[in-house]
């Protein structure tokens, strides 16, 4: 399905690839992937602009700092910023550079910018997706190990008598975070898949709580 321009989709690829860190969680694979569900979305709104929902899918990670950074909630700013000068270097369409900026920082869960176009909705929605499900539980995990985080708390691994802390403990993430984004999506498509993904996550917890058991006998 060719909903945008492969010319300018190996331009964007480029640039993401030029400013690629070490972040396996936020490498190359997530951006296709964000662009894959993207389009997914785009086929129940024909009226948006495909192209700048794929240029933001790929570019929303331009600058991307660490979870624990206290200027994490600046980052998509930033990103934006970044790539409207490069991609009007390019002559990217400069009535596509606006849309493509918001489109940019309202993807971020840290930044909390309400995203006011269609194009923002799904690309918030397309990078939100990827945190959930199986690919998303597996970047929780590699996030919280290069953060130092422990796996779960010693004798309650679920929280039910502690204040949830998901900087020390990763699968605290899914009830302070994940659990919360089906509800936050812009798109029908997007909550209903959501929802589907936080099922599967909520069932890989009960089995990891019923085989973390108790570790303090």
């Amino acid at each position: 399905m060719n909903l945008a321009s492969h010319t300018w989709q190996q331009r964007f690829i480029t640039l993401a690839t030029e400013a690629a860190g070490n972040d396996g969680a936020h490498d190359i694979n997530h951006l296709h992937r964000v662009w894959q569900t993207a389009q997914t979305l785009l086929t129940d709104h024909p009226e948006a602009d495909a192209l700048v929902v794929q240029a933001a899918c790929y570019l929303h990670d331009l600058v991307n700092l660490a979870k624990n950074d206290p200027d994490r909630h600046l980052a998509s700013r930033q990103a934006a910023q970044l790539a409207c000068r490069q991609l009007e270097a390019m002559n990217f369409p400069s009535d596509k550079l606006a849309p493509l900026a918001h489109a940019i920082e309202a993807h971020s869960f840290s930044a909390n910018i309400t995203p006011l176009t269609i194009e923002a909705r799904i690309v918030q929605d397309a990078d939100r997706l990827d945190a959930l499900g199986a690919v998303g539980l597996a970047r929780l995990f590699y996030i919280a190990g290069r953060m130092g985080s422990e796996l779960a708390h010693s004798d309650d691994p679920i929280g039910s008598r502690r204040e949830l802390d998901d900087r020390r403990y990763a699968l605290d993430h899914i009830e302070v975070k994940l659990a919360k984004l089906p509800a936050s999506m812009q798109t029908d498509a997007g909550r209903k898949l959501g929802e589907q993904r936080l099922e599967w996550i909520y069932d890989f917890r009960d089995t990891f709580i019923a085989e973390w058991g108790t570790q303090n006998t």
